[in-house]
């Protein structure tokens, strides 16, 4: 009765397969990080994206033109604006990611990257990969790195995310085997878990971090998380002096808001959808995913954006220059001390704190609030006045 249609899917599940095994041993083949001190210059992409995410971008690019200006003007640093990340022009080509506009991203080696929309179903859409998604694979932006600090309730958390696995890695390439039966993919390999298990890892012992706790469903999803944790486990034996522990994501979920408990946690290693997942709720302790910035950290390449969406609804209202884009700032923060620029990293930060904090600049995303422009000037008068404090 259903023996053509398992044969369909079995044909599409052989290829699926095979595009994943190719993979695997493409990322063997990378062994080194990009060394960026070795640059004679450094080519920064700036990707609007679509919604409110040209306006956040294109303020926090002006906040890194500001802070990288004498680099800029003596050709160390060169900024790139890149167009064509639209859903419309996806949607016109079918495609996550434009050929064209993935060729010059290929030409940078850092990107700020604005918000993009994700077709979803039941939303009359053509059903395209996410541009998120894409990217990351094609960049092979392995590490989804995310940190939360809020020093005053005692919460310094990192995470690192699975970017290129798990639930996420075949998201558009299910099967509808009959009407009644869909099945979706998850992924999980040695080489992909082994090297964000390092990363996580190497980072804790160098910020001085004494634990790293392993996020999984393990007990459950034996198979894919079952590898996952295992493969977790045998990296933190290189690492004796850091405490390793482990907790399923519901659990994990729950303690983040126990106010005893989530002061122990440190450095978080996630597989990719419990990462994207519990990274939001992050955020919202320190006011929101407005707030956070998040990196995407491969060996050749890093992209750098905010962890929350492009918002049509604000464009559609006539309201995208009140956008907030603290989170932009925040993700180009990151981007500043990933290319060793760590002093104007700091400085960006502490401006954003002090900004952040004044009730005379709020934010509220209508024109009761200030717009992204002048929050942006806020930002850049702050850096002006701490470069000030500091010679002084």
């Amino acid at each position: 009765m259903y023996e053509e249609k398992i044969s369909v899917a079995l044909k599409a599940y052989e290829k699926l397969l095979r595009e994943q095994l190719e993979r695997n041993e493409i990322i063997k083949e990378t062994k080194d990080f990009i060394d960026y001190k070795s640059l004679d210059k450094i080519i920064i992409g700036v990707c609007g994206g679509d919604g409110i995410g040209p306006v956040i971008t294109n303020e926090a690019a002006r906040v890194l033109e500001f802070l990288l200006k004498n680099d800029v003007d003596s050709g160390k640093i060169e900024f790139r604006t890149i167009e064509g990340l639209t859903i419309e022009n996806r949607i016109a080509k079918m495609q996550p990611i434009p050929d064209d506009v993935m060729d010059e991203l290929k030409k940078c080696h850092v990107i700020l990257k604005g918000p993009t929309t994700t077709p979803q179903a039941g939303d009359g859409l053509p059903n395209i990969e996410s541009a998120n998604v894409a990217m990351r694979k094609a960049l092979d932006l392995f590490a989804n790195l995310r940190p939360v600090r809020i020093p005053e309730e005692g919460i310094d958390w990192t995470f690192f995310r699975e970017n290129t696995e798990g639930a996420y890695a075949v998201g558009s390439k299910g099967i509808n085997v009959t009407d009644d039966l869909a099945v979706d993919f998850v992924v999980t390999t040695t080489e992909g878990t082994e090297r964000i298990a390092k990363l996580a890892y190497n980072y804790a012992r160098n910020n001085k971090k004494e634990r790293v706790s392993i996020i999984q469903k393990a007990n459950v999803i034996k198979t894919t998380d079952g590898k996952f944790l295992n493969i977790c486990r045998e990296v933190s034996k290189d690492f004796p002096d850091i405490i390793t522990d482990e907790w399923y994501i519901d659990i994990c979920t729950a303690k983040l808001i126990d106010q005893k408990r989530r002061k122990d946690f440190k450095v978080f290693i996630l597989p990719n959808l419990y990462g994207d997942i519990i990274t939001d709720e992050a955020a919202e302790f320190q006011g929101g995913v407005g707030t956070a910035g998040s990196a995407n950290i491969g060996k050749r390449y890093a992209m750098f954006e905010a962890i929350h969406g492009s918002a049509p609804r604000m464009v559609n209202e006539g309201r995208a220059q009140y956008a907030d884009p603290c989170s932009m700032l925040r993700a180009a923060a990151m981007l500043l001390s990933h290319i060793g620029y760590i002093n104007e990293s700091c400085k960006l930060d502490k401006a954003l704190d002090i900004c952040m904090a004044d009730p005379k600049m709020k934010i509220t995303g209508r024109a009761d609030g200030c717009s992204c422009r002048e929050f942006g000037d806020y930002i850049m008068s702050t850096l002006v006045e701490l470069t000030k404090s500091c010679k002084d």
